[in-house]
């Protein structure tokens, strides 16, 4: 980059007091939060995520230097909201990864569901296996309840992400349900509400000694556990 082109060392300094105050923004909403998923929280971390990373793009091109930090999901933000003012109607959609765990508990929960669901000597079969379980999981209880229980369900939870999006009229039946996900305009969400481990802040590197001793444990541990009794 030649010299005419590079930042001046005021638009760095700019940059950097930038970022200052939009840590001051962001501490203020995490501490004036109303809930877990409090929009202002939302909308203060986007703005230190840019100002951050305009910071970094500058010292880099004048100095050549770059900061220490990364926040993660800066290049998928979603662009401005574009929707209507006033929507009079909305969409909700939602996605959780689930990684299952413990098969065995599932089963026994699939079984327990089965036999409720089903006349004395009946037996669809469908708790045997393990996406026959998931399917009579997911359809007994909703997904929310799932989610609030999903260890007792034999799952760990991974990333999800619920995005909110704004239309002028709803949808006619059906018209969707083929393709549920492949028609959102980015510009019609309202907002956005992501969880990931990627976003964990306090996550120390560990020794690899200590991890083992640790996974070692644990296997002696699960060797000592009992059948779930099928009256839990």
């Amino acid at each position: 980059m030649s010299d005419a082109a590079q930042p001046t060392a005021a638009e760095v300094r700019a940059a950097a007091e930038a970022v200052k105050a939009a840590l001051d923004r962001h501490l203020a909403a995490v501490e004036r939060r109303s809930g877990e998923d409090d929009p202002a929280v939302y909308e203060a971390f986007n703005q230190l995520a840019t100002a951050a990373e305009a910071y970094d793009e500058l010292l880099y091109d004048r100095y050549d230097e770059v900061t220490p930090f990364e926040i993660p999901g800066t290049e998928d933000a979603l662009p401005p909201y574009a929707g209507p003012e006033e929507p009079n109607a909305l969409s909700v959609l939602i996605r959780r990864d689930y990684t299952v765990v413990e098969p065995q508990r599932l089963l026994a929960q699939a079984q327990r569901i089965e036999a409720a669901d089903y006349d004395e000597g009946m037996d669809s079969g469908a708790s045997g296996t393990v996406h026959g379980a998931l399917g009579l999981l997911f359809g007994e209880f909703e997904p929310d309840e799932i989610a609030s229980r999903h260890k007792e369900f034999g799952l760990e939870e991974g990333d999800s992400t619920l995005w909110v999006t704004a239309a002028d009229e709803p949808g006619d039946p059906g018209e969707w349900l083929e393709a549920p996900f492949e028609q959102i305009d980015p510009q019609q969400v309202v907002c956005r509400f992501d969880v990931s481990a990627v976003f964990d802040d306090d996550l120390d590197v560990e020794d690899p000694d200590d991890v083992l001793e640790a996974e070692l444990e644990d296997e002696d541990e699960d060797e000592d556990l009992e059948p779930l009794d099928a009256e839990r």
